[in-house]
């Protein structure tokens, strides 16, 4: 029987939904309206519809949204001036740069300058220890909207055995803590693990964020395993016309959907998750700023 196919696109909506219902009563109970800064540098075509895609939605479930756009000539000194700015202002509870910055700016500066308690992306070293240690707080956007989706799908994820493919520090990492977190058995591999298909093999979740178009091989698959596809990939397709491109996963979608008994399509996945939890994050962190505790249906 084919896969089940999570609809991150339509479980994005209802978690929007309660977003909004969340900011509403933070507004009528507390008078507190939950703000997001996001700041972009340069013109990357990607980045600039990312950007408007996160501001629209800020304003559509009735938060505070704040853009600003730097040339690609601005300074290293002056990008961290305007953090510092948001930092200290008291309308701005979620701060995020998006990346990447042009070449003259060095990225790691402009994280560690940002207020962790403003961290909604969740990259400063204070917010990642948090992570690893448990402590309250917002979690990395892409491996929270793979949470969601792995509680919805399974329920419980107590004592599955889990196989996050990749190892950065924006998915690979924070994933594997998380569904530590949630009593997995997880398993760390990537590109140079060696015979990473018998390692797949064992896996009753698989988290594919290894960034090759599909890498993984649905003969790598064990029967009836949720597959969570974190890969954007664009690749030629001479079939729509000369110069046409689509987008992949990391993972074999058309073998897969033959093994596995869940899987993320691409797109439509675990996408339209990612910028709904960083609207989450913004909840949480505007609660925990004003000590109050964040709705337990936005956080891991």
């Amino acid at each position: 029987m084919p896969a089940s196919i999570i609809d991150g696109k339509l479980f994005a909506e209802g978690l929007r939904s309660r977003i909004a219902g969340h900011v509403a009563r933070l507004k009528s109970d507390h008078g507190i309206t939950p703000g997001l800064a996001v700041v972009i540098v340069g013109y990357d075509p990607g980045s600039q519809v990312y950007v408007a895609q996160k501001a629209r939605q800020t304003v559509e479930v009735g938060m505070h949204s704040e853009k600003y756009e730097l040339a690609e000539t601005a300074s290293e000194a002056e990008v961290l001036a305007l953090v510092e700015k948001l930092n200290a202002d008291p309308a701005i509870h979620g701060i995020l740069v998006q990346l990447p910055v042009p070449d003259h700016i060095d990225p790691k500066k402009i994280i560690e300058t940002i207020d962790p308690a403003k961290d909604v992306d969740c990259f400063t070293p204070a917010s990642v220890g948090k992570l690893v240690i448990g402590l309250p707080g917002p979690v990395s956007c892409t491996p929270l909207g793979c949470l969601m989706l792995l509680r919805d799908a399974l329920g419980d994820l107590s004592g599955l055995h889990a196989v996050v493919v990749g190892r950065s520090n924006l998915v690979g990492k924070p994933m594997a803590q998380l569904l530590l977190r949630e009593s997995c058995t997880v398993t760390m591999a990537h590109s140079r693990t060696r015979d990473l298909p018998a390692i797949v093999r064992q896996a009753d979740i698989v988290i594919a964020a290894v960034g090759r178009p599909a890498m993984i091989k649905g003969d790598w698959i064990k029967p009836g395993a949720t597959v969570i596809d974190v890969g954007i990939n664009r690749i030629a397709a001479p079939e729509r016309g000369e110069g046409k491109t689509r987008l992949v996963g990391d993972v074999d979608y058309a073998t897969a959907t033959e093994i596995a008994g869940a899987i993320t399509p691409v797109p439509g996945g675990v996408g339209p998750m990612t910028i709904a939890c960083l609207l989450a994050n913004t909840v949480t962190t505007a609660c925990l700023i004003n000590g109050l505790v964040p709705p337990d249906d936005l956080t891991a």
